[in-house]
């Protein structure tokens, strides 16, 4: 075994490799204090036939026994991977994919495996980290390696990988992945920072991600494979010239056009075009045909953009797409909104519950429950296509998390607000960044819903086209920008900072002024945004809907709760049962009341509040009977309290036997006159009916 140690925010990093996983092409067990992760790689020797991408797979696998736990349910055993594993799972493959080399089609799969996982120290760098080195120490082609780490912000100082405690207080929450010489990957949440300390956060990240990229230089020169020989696939010079001579223009022409769909039914016909002449010509290369036709639609796109400043919909370059925004879209959720940004179009549903409903979490993070919840649905229609409905995927999970991560910062905490909420972003149309267009529409949305939130949040999608010196950033990207540019760069935000970033490229990397350039371009075309939004509703609505629950906070003595939960939650069943209200208790004396009425809400406070009540010395109560003695009766004043009327305190007059003045289940008014040391109640009826207070 092979054990190589480093530093990383004062912790020790271990990678070991050559014991474990000796069957896969690379494999390494990263420790990083107390969590381990197994991480293997695997290709296969021969390319996947018939596919012209690179397919590769990366999976995250979780273990409960990693925390110490048993799966719940009936089978005890992992299941389906978590959101938060998925999450991960993309975390690491986003800055991975485009380091293998063009043209390498061969499968590749990446599994992860948490073993061990401390708190304080999370698994997804490291993570990352275990798969950058168990590629490059293989055989697999991989022009790594790359590293990755997380940047928190505590008292203007930035903080490497921070603690549980650390992340609770920490203005950002910054992952972020590069090589050594440039930046691959970010993804961040914050809470409303400045461009300028994200730009200063990234760059603090990268100065420890060349650290572990020559920690991992220094493993492979000792026990690194020789790659494996990619056969490069050239198709023939004279019919690539011959089809950019003919087809050049034509597709241009049909690529200039601001309407997706007779964009590409424009582009179909030309490229049916161009197949129909050149293979009656080349039977033969049916393949090459299609190779370079694509080929040039995408030279086509790139060299209009990056040297000739020209969009395909012929927008100015930091210009965004004709928006419109409509809240109170449907009637009876609790907040809807519908968000349209040039051929991007999404439909908002909020709705409000008691906190009892807030999402309860099983993996290995710290926290066991969600009160604020966005999911994103991306059905095949929104692009003119038919497929079957499948449950939530990983681009589904990743863009929700992602539009979740942007209003986190704004939405009130649950003393002010004590609601669970659930968004969901349906995407009716898309054009590029519905992601972003959920974050826009999930704010009018909360806003329409009366949600107090601190402040609106919009997003945008930033795009970047380079060829060799020159290069051009897009503000709010569409489909074929996307598709055949170099960066994916979506920010979300206020007015007054960032709330959240996501950045994903498909070159070697971005330098410091393409970076700081494109942060710029984005605050521009996020306030813009947020301008429009405003117009549409300026401030949250004062009322919730009709339909919403109207939730009440009481506070009682923490040690009363138990009474009103009662024994196997008898007594908090019945209230429920008896006002038609939801009741959520906290152990900190907290009770949650929601109901839809005022009359429903008010008799399970009435309920809960004779309960956890005090008796007090000269209050006068009306109680029942339940008890007869032969020197007096009991009367029930309260849940739970009873008192003695004394046989001399039942009448004005002389008073022989207590059946003759009272019976068990009558109903009568009684003065408390004393709470003995013991905490017995003395009562007197007769003190109430010297005052005539009875009749």
């Amino acid at each position: 075994m092979h054990s190589y140690t480093m530093d990383l925010g004062g912790r020790e990093l271990t990678i070991e490799a050559g014991k474990i996983a000796k069957q896969a092409n690379g494999a390494v067990m990263v420790r990083y204090g107390d969590t381990a992760i197994v991480v293997a790689a695997t290709g296969t020797k021969t390319p996947h036939e018939g596919v012209d991408f690179f397919p590769l797979t990366v999976d995250f696998e979780e273990k409960m026994y990693a925390v110490g736990k048993i799966p719940g349910g009936f089978i005890k055993r992992e299941g389906r991977p978590s959101e938060q594993a998925i999450l991960t799972s993309r975390l690491i493959d986003r800055p991975i994919r485009p380091m293998f080399p063009d043209g390498y089609h061969n499968d590749v799969q990446i599994v992860a495996t948490a073993v061990s996982v401390d708190p304080d120290n999370a698994p997804d760098m490291p993570a990352m980290i275990g798969a950058s080195c168990a590629l490059s120490i293989s055989d697999i082609p991989f022009d790594g390696p790359i590293a990755g780490v997380r940047v928190g912000l505590i008292d203007d100082n930035f903080i490497i990988n921070p603690t549980v405690e650390q992340s609770r207080i920490s203005l950002l929450n910054l992952a972020i992945a590069g090589t050594k010489d440039a930046i691959l990957m970010v993804e961040a949440g914050a809470k409303e920072v400045s461009e300028e300390i994200m730009f200063d956060a990234i760059y603090f990240g990268h100065g420890v991600i060349k650290q572990l990229v020559e920690f991992q230089e220094k493993i492979v020169a000792e026990i690194g494979k020789t790659k494996m020989e990619v056969p490069v696939y050239d198709p023939p010079a004279v019919l690539v010239a011959e089809i950019e001579e003919y087809g050049a223009q034509k597709l241009k022409d049909a690529l200039m056009d601001a309407n997706k769909l007779g964009r590409e039914e424009n582009v179909a016909k030309v490229k049916a075009e161009i197949a129909e002449v050149f293979l009656a010509k080349y039977p033969d290369n049916e393949k090459d045909v299609a190779y370079i036709t694509q080929k040039l639609v995408k030279k086509i796109v790139r060299r209009a953009i990056s040297v000739d400043k020209i969009r395909p919909d012929g927008r100015q370059l930091d210009e965004v797409r004709p928006i419109s925004c409509e809240v109170g879209f449907l009637a009876r959720p609790h907040g809807s909104s519908l968000f349209t940004r040039g051929q991007t179009q999404i439909l908002n549903v909020l709705a409000l519950a008691p906190l009892c409903e807030a999402q309860t979490l099983d993996g290995l993070g710290a926290d066991d429950t969600k009160r604020y919840i966005h999911h994103y649905d991306f059905p095949p229609y929104s692009v003119g296509e038919t497929k079957p409905l499948r449950s939530p995927g990983r681009r589904e999970i990743g863009h929700g998390a992602l539009a979740e991560r942007a209003l986190l910062p704004v939405i009130p905490s649950e003393d002010e607000f004590p609601y669970a909420i659930r968004l969901v972003s349906e995407v009716l149309e898309s054009n590029g960044s519905s992601s972003m267009g959920s974050v826009c529409a999930s704010t009018l949305s909360l806003m329409h819903a009366g949600v107090p939130i601190k402040a609106p949040v919009a997003g945008v999608a930033m795009g970047l086209v380079k060829d060799g010196e020159y290069f051009t950033i897009l503000t709010d990207i569409h489909g074929l920008e996307d598709a055949l540019g170099d960066m994916d760069f979506k920010v979300a935000g206020t007015s007054k900072g960032i709330t959240a970033i996501q950045m994903d490229i498909k070159i070697d990397g971005i330098n410091k002024e393409i970076f700081a350039q494109a942060l710029a371009q984005a605050k521009r075309g996020r306030e813009f945004i947020i301008g429009k939004m405003l117009d549409c509703i300026s401030e949250p609505n004062k009322e919730l809907s009709p339909y919403a629950p109207k939730i009440t906070t009481i506070t009682v003595d923490s040690e009363k709760i138990s009474k009103v939960i009662g024994p196997g939650g008898k007594t908090v069943k019945k209230i429920v049962e008896e006002s038609g209200a939801k009741i959520d208790i906290d152990d900190s004396g907290k009770i949650f009341i929601a109901a839809v009425t005022s009359e429903s809400a008010n008799k399970a406070i009435d309920m809960i509040q004779g309960i956890v009540a005090d008796a007090e010395p000269g209050k006068i109560y009306t109680g029942m009977v339940t008890r007869i003695m032969n020197f007096g009766a009991f009367v029930k004043i309260l849940p739970g309290k009873e008192g003695l009327v004394h046989i001399s305190q039942l009448s004005t007059e002389r008073v022989e036997k207590v059946e003759d003045v009272v019976s068990v289940g009558d109903e009568i008014v009684v003065k408390v006159t004393d709470i003995d040391s013991k905490g017995r109640i003395n009562l007197s009826r007769k003190a109430v009916l010297s005052k005539g207070f009875e009749k």
